[in-house]
Parts: C-alpha cells; structure tokens; sequence
C-alpha cells in the first residue's frame, strides 16, 4: 500500500472519481466530507468500483477544533486533496457570507492543521472562472486573473492567494488545479454527477430532461459572437480530471516539482457550445431533447477553453475521453439512476 491521502469532499462528484483513481493505483485514503452536498452510498459504490472501502469521517472542515482533532487521529496523512466547497455560482451570488464562510473558514482550518502536523502535499481543486472572460484564446496559466464574476469565483481566487502566501512561510508544496467543466460519469455508472435539486450544469440538465425529470431544458443566449450563437466552453470527462490529481500528487511526492506552488489548467484544449453539446447527446442517447431557446443568464462569459500545453509537457497528463464518450457516459449514469429509483 502506498502513502496514506485525505481527500476532502471525496464523497462529492469530482472527489468520489478521485477516489477511485487514488485506490487503483495503490494509495490508502481517508474522506472527510459534512455529506451537505453528497450522499454516504457513495463509499458503498467506490467499495463496489474498487474492491477497497475508504475510510470516512463526517466532518466539516470549518470546524476548528474538529479538524485539529481529525490530524492528531490521522498521523499517517502524507498530503491533502483538497475538494471541500460549496460551488454553485448562482447560490453564491444570493448567500455571499455563506460562501466566503465555507470556502476559506475550511481552507485556513486545514493549511493551520497541515502546518502544525506537518503534512506538506496539497492538490487543490481551482477553477477556470478565475480568468473571467480572457483576452485571448485558449488560455494560458501566465494569463492574467480577473475581477471575479461572483463570490464563488472570488473564493477561488483568494484560496488560491492563501495557498502561495502559506508556501513562501513554510514547508508546504502545492499543485493548484484550474478545472474547465468536468461532465460524464464513470464507466461502471456508479458514481457520478448527482446535483441534489435543479441541476445548475448543463450535463445534469439535458440527461434529466431526457429522463423525463425535466420539462424543458432552456437554453441562455443564442446571439454571442460564436459560430451557432451560443456559449463555448471547454468539457472534460471527470475521470480525466481525477487522474490529472493522481499525477499531480505523483509529481509533489516524487519530488518533481519546479517550485512551491505549481499551477495547471486541466481541460482538453477544445472548446465545444451549448448547441455541439445538445447535438453529441441526441446522437449517442439516440434521445431527441426538448429545448427552448431563451434570453442571456446573467455572468455568462462567451468563450473559454484551455491551453493545455503545460498539464500535457510539464505535468505529464492529457485528457483521453472525446465529447461523444464524455455524454454516453452522462446519459448511462443518469439510465443507472433511474433504474435505481424503479423508474425504468
């Protein structure tokens, strides 16, 4: 068995494929999630996917006290994963201090016990939305951040601040992951995306709507400056994206990092829009979806897609799965609920 590896949120969507990765590859983990935005089944299906059960503790991480007593039970933590964040931007917007609260309360909580225990590897789960809309596409790491688009988007640049200002003071190293829009489900169907009320993705929304759980699904704008009019973004298969934190912790635990803190988009390098998406679907589901073409949502950026030269040279990782692979594996995920439910 290799090193020992919390992984916070790890009952969550990104987390929960993360997981699996780190456990086919031979690492021990330990979950702490408060499951706020997640179900407990999830251990039971990493168990079934793997054939080792995580360890977990229910544990929310802006819990001082709790997270000090987590390290001194856990001694054998070589570094963190870190996932734990409320991410809707919407919510963020109308709940603001409950976000900035969450979001950074967490984080400082688990760099003061990372510091104290001295646990010095931190993956940490970043996101595209610090560029905003960028100047120039695709884009690069070196660009430049943004002013952020809502309070979600501002913790994820002021996490990412805390980070590099904890790595100039002490022993931590850090591998800081810039995430495009991770979809789809893992090959077993098994785990996947399970947004708990009205789905804030687009994924989510078209297999829900396909399923029948959703009348119509809306689409924002079909007047941006974009070939067929409507938004462009860069889809990644959530498996992917977990074994890019698999590489990223090799790569800070093989002592093969360039500095302190290290920062890597992770994406596919292609951007796909809302209508492309739509079309991969009814092709692979052989589903026609009902969809309506409605005004623009507010804080929609045009066009994002990554530059991923770095991830692929330096990091050692690119993303396999195409967009066709990336929605039959949504929709599979979305039939296994069903099923699951007796709806089909």
């Amino acid at each position: 068995m290799k090193e020992q590896i919390l992984v916070t949120g790890g009952t969550g969507y990104i987390g929960s494929h993360t997981v699996v990765e780190l456990q086919q590859q031979g690492y021990e983990v330990v979950i702490v999630d408060n499951l706020s935005n997640s179900r407990i089944e999830v251990v039971d299906q990493i168990a079934a996917i793997t054939g080792t059960r995580p360890a977990f503790v229910n544990l929310d991480l802006t819990d001082s006290e709790g997270v000090c007593t987590f390290f001194d039970n856990h001694p054998e933590v070589k570094a963190v994963i870190h996932f734990a964040a409320s991410k809707a931007v919407g919510e963020s917007v109308e709940k603001p201090l409950m976000y900035y609260h969450n979001n950074l309360f967490s984080l400082i909580n688990l760099l003061d016990q990372m510091h104290e225990h001295v646990v010095q590897h931190l993956v940490f789960s970043s996101s595209c939305t610090v560029y905003g809309q960028p100047e120039a596409l695709p884009v690069k790491e070196s660009a430049p951040v943004q002013k952020a688009m809502s309070p979600y988007g501002n913790t994820k640049q002021i996490a990412e601040e805390i980070i590099g200002d904890q790595a100039q003071v002490s022993m931590l190293h850090a591998v800081l992951l810039r995430y495009f829009n991770p979809i789809g489900a893992h090959a077993s169907a098994k785990i996947g995306e399970l947004p708990l009320g009205v789905p804030n993705n687009l994924v989510p929304y078209i297999t829900q709507t396909a399923i029948g759980l959703r009348a119509q699904l809306k689409v924002f704008g079909d007047d941006y400056p974009t070939p067929d009019g409507t938004p462009i973004r860069d889809y990644i298969h959530v498996s992917d994206l977990a074994k890019a934190h698999v590489t990223a912790l090799q790569r800070m635990l093989e002592k093969n990092q360039k500095e302190n803190v290290e920062i890597f988009n992770i994406g596919t390098g292609t951007g796909y829009s809302v209508l492309e998406v739509i079309g991969s679907f009814e092709r692979v589901s052989d589903q026609k979806l009902n969809y309506k073409i409605v005004g623009r949502r507010a804080g929609d950026i045009t066009a994002v897609w990554a530059d991923t030269q770095l991830a692929n040279e330096v990091l050692g990782w690119k993303a396999e799965k195409n967009l066709d692979e990336m929605m039959l594996s949504a929709w599979r995920w979305e039939l296994a609920l069903a099923k699951e439910k007796g709806n089909l």
